[in-house]
């Protein structure tokens, strides 16, 4: 079992930035493939990004390609995301996530936080 736990949410004026932290514990969490998905009222989740155990392979959705950054620090089990040149259209639920390995992370992700609330005004 994994738990993960959100952290750094709240409400931004559009091009302005945000560093969302997810917090794991239970097994080992350089063992994990992490990720970020976000999700509005309404519509299915969305899968934004996600990091390679080591931290050396990263993908992007398109929708936040050049705008964020996902990194991990396995020393302090913790992934983030920066968040930079926000737009309204960013606005969700965004919740971190575990697999063990690339492809469930993206299809079926095994863990997830309990989300966090990103806010952009326009």
């Amino acid at each position: 079992q994994v738990q993960l736990v959100e952290s750094g949410g709240g409400l931004v004026q559009a091009g302005g930035s945000l560093r969302l932290s997810c917090a794991a514990s239970g097994r080992t969490f350089s063992a994990y493939t992490m990720g970020w998905f976000r999700q509005v009222p309404g519509k299915n989740r969305e899968f934004v990004t996600k990091i390679s155990w080591s931290g050396g392979s990263t993908y992007y959705a398109d929708s936040v390609k050049g705008r964020f950054t996902i990194s991990r620090d396995n020393a302090k089990n913790t992934v983030y995301l920066q968040m930079n040149s926000l737009k309204p259209e960013d606005t969700a639920v965004y919740y971190c996530a575990a697999a063990r390995n690339r492809v469930l992370l993206t299809t079926s992700p095994e863990y997830w936080g309990q989300g966090t609330q990103v806010t952009v005004s326009s």
